[in-house]
């Protein structure tokens, strides 16, 4: 590695989890009861954001979640993924509709077991749209509204709300009848305000629990006690949004990285890409709500294990080295696992599923581009030079005899001599009086042990280990 490399990559980790420990700190207590502001678009970004404010919540004991909630709706996706976050709820969770819970704020505010509204404000039509703003076409409209009335509807029945009142929200042709009251008639898309929604039929109200007139007003009416803790999304949402959809490449480019610095010992940059690939594949998840210090720990030992087998066993146990690599697979397959607290240690297979098919697609990848690199790299000019540059002694010192060069020739294969470096898998080898620039086939060879020629191609030497 370079003078300066491991100056840099520190500077850089501890800047960034220096910075993100800072920002996504929040100051929670067992009995506090936290409000998180979910105002503006709902997009993919805010579901990062009440993924780690859950999380935070139930993980530290607080007593509830209010959403003071402001919205005239966003993408269906978005609204898919956060109602599926707020369905993990183990605390009571409420939303205040504080003017508006439009479109996909509705369904969101259906995911919570209690809703209170302001005097002026509003909650209803649903209605899917695509991004440009203009109808689906009938057909995709019939398919969307299937699928949403009925995932509204189970989110409705499981926080006790009226399940009608939520697919009326979205369909046109529902009808919300009570008794023999006919509530909202087919034809048009619901949508309530906060005395509609707070009118009492057979004394349950019809989808509001009250009208409040700010936040500390619900939690007197709801009979809440605590103190209040504001959580506020930090500037890493949006990098953690992108940073856990970045995910495989982020893999992809740590494992490369860490394979060119270990075939080619002292270049520095390739460590430094891949020490930077994997503390923002870690960092993003640790924003994210989906990975804890735990898990960099874990990568770490592992790393250690896997330096340990290289460097003092010499690869004549391979049982150090097989635990790391496995130590680091389940760290980087635990930190996109997305776990809520109460959950059992061992993940169900929906859990699963996105990490594993993320970790496999990437190890293919990996495993493909090193056969690739194992079989070209050697061969090109700038591999030989940074070779040379590493492996080579800088010079004789004043006094000491000037030993003439000699580079590397074609060999007769069968021809015995011995490494006079590590070979992992390049370095040099003597043969009688010649010192040449070698090339395993992937094996590692320690220093000073037999090797014999089994191919050669112009200045490319392949040897492998013989035994004494």
């Amino acid at each position: 590695m370079t003078r300066f490399a491991p100056r840099i990559l520190s500077v850089f980790v501890a800047t960034l989890f220096s910075l993100g420990t800072a920002s996504a700190r929040e100051d929670v207590r067992a009995g506090d009861v936290v409000v998180v502001p979910l105002r503006g678009e709902i997009n993919s970004t805010l579901s990062v954001f009440l993924r780690r404010a859950e999380k935070t919540a139930e993980s530290n004991g607080a007593r509830a979640i209010i959403f003071d909630m402001d919205t005239y709706g966003g993408g269906l996706e978005a609204a898919e993924e956060i109602t599926g976050i707020l369905n993990h709820a183990t605390i009571p969770t409420y939303t205040y509709i504080n003017s508006n819970a439009g479109s996909a704020g509705a369904l969101i505010a259906l995911a919570t077991r209690h809703i209170y509204m302001a005097p002026v404000s509003a909650i209803g039509a649903a209605a899917p749209i695509a991004s440009t703003g203009q109808d689906l076409s009938e057909t995709l409209k019939e398919k969307t509204i299937s699928y949403w009335s009925a995932l509204i509807r189970g989110t409705a029945l499981r926080n006790g709300h009226n399940p009608d009142v939520g697919e009326a929200f979205m369909n046109k042709e529902k009808e919300v009848k009570i008794g023999n009251k006919v509530v909202h008639p087919k034809g048009s898309l619901l949508t309530l305000n906060a005395q509609e929604a707070t009118e009492k039929f057979n004394g349950k109200p019809l989808l509001a629990d009250g009208i409040a007139e700010s936040v500390p007003d619900l939690m007197q009416k709801a009979g809440l006690r605590g103190e209040v803790v504001q959580f506020n999304p930090s500037g890493f949402e949006q990098l953690a949004f992108w940073l856990t959809k970045l995910a495989p490449l982020l893999l992809l480019g740590g494992i490369m990285g860490a394979y060119l610095e270990f075939k080619i010992p002292g270049f520095g940059i390739a460590g430094i890409v891949s020490a930077i690939c994997f503390a923002l594949f870690f960092l993003g998840h640790y924003f994210a709500g989906l990975a804890g210090w735990e898990t960099v720990a874990l990568f770490v030992l592992g790393f250690v294990l896997v330096l340990v087998e290289v460097l003092f066993f010499g690869h004549s146990t391979i049982v150090v080295g097989v635990v790391g690599v496995l130590l680091m697979l389940a760290s980087l397959l635990w930190a996109m696992i997305d776990r809520y607290p109460g959950q059992g240690i061992f993940p169900s297979g929906g859990m699963l599923k996105v990490p594993v098919t993320n970790l496999f697609i990437t190890l293919i990848a990996a495993a493909a581009l090193i056969a690739l690199l194992a079989r070209f790299l050697p061969q090109t000019s700038i591999y030989r030079r940074f070779i040379l540059s590493t492996v080579n002694p800088p010079g004789p010192s004043l006094g000491e005899p000037v030993r003439a060069f000699v580079p590397a020739v074609p060999l007769a294969p069968g021809m015995l001599g011995r490494s006079l470096t590590i070979l992992r898998p390049s370095g040099k080898a003597q043969f009688e009086d010649r010192v040449v620039d070698v090339v395993t086939e992937g094996e590692f060879i320690a220093p000073e042990t037999p090797v014999a020629v089994i191919a050669t191609d112009g200045m490319r030497v392949v040897v492998r280990g013989v035994v004494a």
